[in-house]
């Protein structure tokens, strides 16, 4: 009952404050939690080298905001919502895929405001915009992010076996899909592949969509503006041809992921911990006898 509250308190509030409230917390979160404020540290370190001193300042604010910010996404009625994107850069792309008939296969890292990017996308897309869902480990948010995500033309499918099939059979009748790439798979889900220089286990899942016919791979952030005047969208095409086996085509996704990141550095979620190692999974050098 006290995280609807608060989430309802928070999403009754203009974006102004709560950016202002969401840059507090995200430096109370920092001072208080050594083992989070290490991981930003180490994880921005190693996309940047040693951040300055206005680039950690700049990224522990916004880890704040994007936290506060889900409040607002989820709970806001969806038309205002999508009314506070103010630009939209790269558009043409989505308006030529739906024009010729493809699926479309939407990428998006833990960048900005992602909360928003399929509920963009399935408004510019004009079809249905099915993504992977898995419940939160905190069980009380459920119902919360199943109000927020289901509505409009997006739904969810399960982060299972059937999950997979229903993007599958999306694709396949040329509707729209989007995943989050930069999760951590489980074992049998994922291969080594480097992320800023450093191994991570990379799912292949989005390897393996963007092989179905007919379908075109689109890349979109959505940007968080200053002072809480709303957001932009970023759409764009892989930079590189992403051919040769799994493995290859996985690094090639994860290089793509990166020069978003590098668009923003301080809008990632440097926090998550992509570079763990599942149960299960075997270090890189190691091999199987």
């Amino acid at each position: 009952m006290l995280v609807d509250f608060l989430f309802r308190l928070f999403a009754r509030l203009p974006l102004t404050y709560l950016y202002r409230l969401g840059g507090m917390g995200g430096w109370l979160a920092y001072l208080c939690s050594p083992s989070y404020r290490y991981r930003l540290h180490a994880n921005l370190a190693q996309a940047v080298g040693e951040p300055s001193r206005a680039l950690l300042h700049r990224t522990v604010a916004e880890a704040g905001r994007q936290a506060l910010e889900i409040c607002w996404i989820w709970l806001r009625p969806l038309d205002t919502v999508l009314a506070q994107v103010k630009a939209v850069y790269g558009l043409e792309l989505v308006e030529a895929a739906r024009r010729d008939g493809a699926g479309i296969l939407f990428v998006t890292p833990h960048l900005g405001c992602f909360e928003l990017a399929a509920h963009y996308c399935a408004h510019a897309g004009g079809a249905p915009l099915t993504v992977l869902y898995r419940p939160p480990h905190f069980r009380a948010l459920e119902p919360l992010m199943q109000a927020g995500r289901i509505r409009g033309l997006v739904k969810t499918a399960p982060a299972d076996l059937a999950g997979v099939r229903q993007l599958l059979k999306a694709l396949r009748v040329r509707d729209m899909v989007g995943i989050l790439p930069d999760q951590t798979p489980r074992a049998g889900e994922g291969v080594w592949a480097d992320f800023f220089g450093r191994p991570a286990w990379t799912m292949t899942l989005g390897a393996r969509l963007a092989e179905v016919r007919g379908t075109r791979t689109i890349y979109v952030w959505v940007e968080r503006l200053t002072h809480g005047q709303g957001y932009a969208v970023h759409y764009s095409l892989a930079t590189q041809l992403c051919e040769g086996d799994l493995a290859i085509r996985c690094a090639a996704m994860n290089r793509e992921i990166e020069r978003l990141i590098r668009q923003c550095p301080e809008q990632y979620l440097w926090a998550y911990n992509r570079y763990k190692r599942p149960h299960g999974v075997l270090l890189p050098e190691t091999k199987e006898m």
